[in-house]
């Protein structure tokens, strides 16, 4: 196990053990024990009572932060050339169509976010196994296969996110930077939280929401107390 560093352990003595804080209290906490020299990534992680191998179980969903992930994300626009000005004035970072597919099969990953028409998804299908693993893969669930292109981009940029409940049942998302203004991280951190409730399974039986943990990049994770969110 690697050893602590001293701003490591000055953090973490900051934070009660066995004490489950309030989101204010938490989202203030992370900002005082935060001591990387660059912008932290504000992250939040939240166990479900869910079994995610049962189709039935599963969480996956969309949100818009209110106030963004503090992240310039990379969008990629695959789209048919009477699309392209529309994804272009709407701020995605490279568009196009064949040139780009050509690009992705030779391994090139270089976005955060892939938007797509549906007619385009059937030349998406062999890249699978490049964008499948990288999470990129669009999908009509989370908007990005879609004929409002414009719109689309638009909402990633301004910090719509896609998440999932993974195969141990917690759902991971970062939610913003340290440098986010305390009200700022709760606010997030709520939004997301509250479209995980309303995304409930009706066959999740017992606690839905198990435990909540807010966190940045360097930072010791803060338990956050469930009924307090």
């Amino acid at each position: 196990m690697a050893k602590l560093t001293k701003k490591q352990k000055e953090a973490a003595a900051k934070i009660e053990k066995n004490k489950l804080y309030s989101l204010k209290d938490a989202s203030s906490l992370l900002k005082t024990v935060a001591s990387a020299k660059f912008d932290e990534s504000v992250d939040i992680a939240v166990r479900l009572g869910v079994d995610p191998r049962k189709a039935n179980q599963m969480v996956r969903g969309v949100v818009t932060l209110p106030h963004g992930t503090g992240k310039d994300v990379k969008v990629l626009a695959l789209v048919t050339p009477d699309k392209e000005a529309e994804a272009k004035a709407a701020g995605a970072d490279h568009v196009g169509l064949d040139d780009y597919l050509q690009k992705i099969k030779d391994g090139w990953t270089d976005v955060d976010v892939i938007i797509t028409m549906p007619a385009i998804m059937g030349k998406l299908g062999p890249l699978g196994r490049v964008l499948g693993p990288r999470g990129l893969m669009p999908n009509p669930k989370t908007g990005t296969v879609t004929m409002e292109i414009g719109k689309a981009v638009q909402e990633v940029k301004s910090g719509k996110i896609d998440f999932k409940v993974d195969k141990t049942g917690i759902v991971h998302a970062g939610i913003g930077r340290i440098s986010f203004g305390a009200e700022q991280i709760v606010d997030n951190a709520h939004e997301i939280i509250q479209t995980l409730i309303k995304l409930k399974p009706t066959a999740a039986k017992g606690a839905y929401i198990k435990s909540i943990h807010l966190s940045s990049t360097m930072s010791p994770a803060i338990a956050l107390d469930p009924k307090a969110v």
